[in-house]
């Protein structure tokens, strides 16, 4: 229950729960162009749309690295599942080199309950060449193209000069 905690005491502050089990997915941009002429037409009895029967989510929704070294190269891996009903593909579009961000996956379809890794990798590096004399904080969302819509991955870092 969301009212009582594990103790059976009643909760002092509200629960909050993640985007995705209050049926909200963040930072998502739906493509204008939804119906594919190759992949045919889909008929189904249920009331659900196009858009949700192609649909991936991402696990964690954003990446937050901490305070990274300078000069150093550190890695996280995403989880992107493909929570639709047919199978779907997506590509990734890489970060500018100034960024030092990398995706790595490997691409091809991904079939419905499926989930493949993306491999983030960030060589921590000034963006500016300035000496700031302590933290630089690094930010940048890494785009995610699918069949249905954009899916933007926020990464954020601080940089230890």
């Amino acid at each position: 229950s969301l009212t009582v905690d594990v103790t059976g005491q009643s909760r002092k502050e509200k629960v909050i729960l993640p985007l995705y089990l209050q049926g909200k997915i963040p930072n998502i941009i739906p493509n204008k162009k939804i119906e594919d002429p190759a992949s045919g037409k889909l008929r189904t009895s249920s009331p659900a749309t196009r858009q949700d029967l192609n649909s991936f989510h991402l696990i964690p929704p954003s990446v937050t690295l901490g305070v990274l070294k300078e000069g150093c190269t550190y890695a996280t891996t995403v989880i992107m599942k493909n929570v639709g009903v047919n199978f779907s593909r997506f590509r990734v579009k890489q970060p500018p080199p100034h960024t030092g961000l990398r995706v790595m996956y490997t691409p091809g379809p991904v079939a419905a309950g499926l989930q493949i890794e993306l491999e983030i990798e960030i060589f921590a590096m000034l963006i500016g060449g300035k000496d700031t004399g302590g933290l630089e904080e690094v930010s940048h969302n890494i785009e995610i193209l699918t069949e249905t819509e954009t899916l933007l991955l926020p990464v954020k870092a601080n940089i230890l000069c």
